[in-house]
């Protein structure tokens, strides 16, 4: 460990001890929920609807890359429908004993396909966007150079995105005091990581190409919302330099998938906290649309 003043550590004269303990009011916004433990905190039947793709999540940008993904399939005529559960994680819905079946993580997205016998088990937002383009065949290149370019940003963006959120999101807006050193570290990355986005975009339509991928599903609900003011950051972070990627962010805002799964287990004004049919998301956007008349 580097050595410190500690008279300028944060608060004032904190050493590291050394064994860490557990301090459960060090928790910020979310102290009622995180802990270091892992497993079930209490017994909790998840529900059931009826199409075969069941998802247990919320409307942060891990839960829209699913819900994107799956109205992408469903506005390309794949039969991709599916019921969507909210988890309310504020409310640690994460750690109810079915769900903690589902992903052992406690981490929304989840899913059960019951299309398999017995029903498989899918968590992690990656690894459900890979197993839906090979299950549907769709937005995943077959050919070897573009197929591994698409791993390369999905596997970039699973990497990078917790330096967004779990740095500068926590840091910069929900941590209960304002520590220099620390936004600034994450506000660096966060730029950076905005600066290869914006290099790769500089002459593609898309991610990869000129075809959409699961990595533009995977990188535009984490990117897009930073670029559009995620934790009220955009104007510190100085987001309009990135030109190529705010026209990206454009593109992919237009996309009726992207509109529509931007809806599911959403808490924000029009949204849908469950989705069980697509006349679900019909009635919604119309909803929004007679508050914009």
């Amino acid at each position: 460990m580097a050595d410190s003043d500690p008279s300028q550590n944060l608060p004032t004269g904190y050493e590291p001890p050394k064994v860490w303990t557990w301090d459960k009011g060090h928790g910020g916004a979310f102290v009622g929920i995180n802990a270091p433990t892992a497993g079930a905190r209490e017994e909790v039947k998840l529900q059931r609807g009826e199409h075969p793709l069941q998802l247990y999540s919320l409307g942060t940008p891990n839960g829209q890359k699913v819900t994107i993904m799956l109205e992408e399939l469903l506005a390309a005529g794949h039969d991709a429908e599916y019921d969507a559960w909210l988890i309310n994680i504020g409310k640690g819905d994460q750690f109810g004993s079915d769900f903690v079946a589902i992903n052992p993580n406690s981490k929304i997205p989840a899913m059960l396909d019951y299309s398999q016998d017995p029903p498989l088990r899918l968590f992690e937002s990656g690894s459900m966007l890979v197993y839906l383009a090979e299950k549907f065949g769709a937005f995943l290149p077959t050919g070897l150079r573009k197929r591994t370019e698409t791993f390369n940003w999905l596997m970039w963006q699973m990497g990078s995105a917790p330096f967004v959120g779990g740095g500068f999101g926590h840091f910069y807006a929900y941590a209960p005091m304002k520590i220099q050193y620390a936004i600034d570290r994450y506000a660096m990355e966060t730029k950076r990581q905005l600066d290869v986005l914006d290099r790769q975009l500089a002459d593609k339509e898309f991610i990869i190409g000129d075809e959409i991928t699961i990595a533009d599903f995977a990188i535009f609900p984490w990117y897009g919302n930073i670029m559009r003011n995620a934790y009220q950051g955009a104007e510190f972070l100085q987001v309009q330099e990135y030109k190529h990627v705010d026209r990206w962010v454009d593109a992919m805002n237009a996309r009726e998938g992207v509109k529509r799964g931007r809806l599911v287990n959403s808490g924000a004004p029009g949204g849908l906290a469950e989705r069980h049919s697509a006349a679900d998301i019909d009635a919604a956007l119309n909803e929004g649309a007679k508050a914009i008349l």
